[in-house]
């Protein structure tokens, strides 16, 4: 972290096809060497494999999959006295959706489906039924905060 200031916020403007910010900030962190349309093109093919699959709206349906991610609480490390220790605090609403999206993406490249599509549309779908590479994350998190709440006080 920088200890002159704090990074000023850029302003994300809304996709296209659905006018949703946070859709845009998935499509920003699935980009990758600039190549915002075919993040687009990924985005999109996937939300499309999610419509035909399950027959409800897909963006309705992206929102629910990125509430079933976001994490409420998780650890960060802290130096007490020469010891670390992993003090659960809980979330910021602006980074419990960036980790969702980050897990999101993270664990549909690691599906073994064919194109980045299906693997989106699979983790989505994953997601809204509670498995799922993204929503372990989140549980492997929310798990660790539990186990590490006897050093809460430690909180600042």
């Amino acid at each position: 972290m920088s200890r002159r200031r704090a990074a000023e916020k850029r302003e994300v403007h809304p996709d296209a096809k659905f006018g949703d910010i946070v859709l845009t900030k998935m499509m920003n962190s699935l980009m990758q060497d600039g190549k915002k349309s075919a993040a687009e093109s990924i985005v999109y093919g996937a939300l499309d494999l999610v419509k035909s699959r399950t027959g409800q709206d897909s963006l309705q349906v992206f929102h629910d999959a990125l509430d079933k991610v976001k994490p409420s609480v998780e650890v960060r490390s802290r130096r007490v006295g020469g010891a670390t220790y992993q003090v659960p605090v809980e979330v910021r609403e602006e980074r419990r959706q960036a980790l969702a999206i980050r897990w999101l993406i993270d664990s549909s490249r690691k599906r073994s489906e064919k194109t980045m599509r299906e693997r989106l549309a699979g983790e989505l779908l994953d997601s809204i039924n509670g498995r799922g590479g993204a929503v372990k994350k989140r549980e492997d998190t929310h798990r660790m905060a539990d186990a590490n709440k006897a050093f809460s006080h430690y909180r600042w």
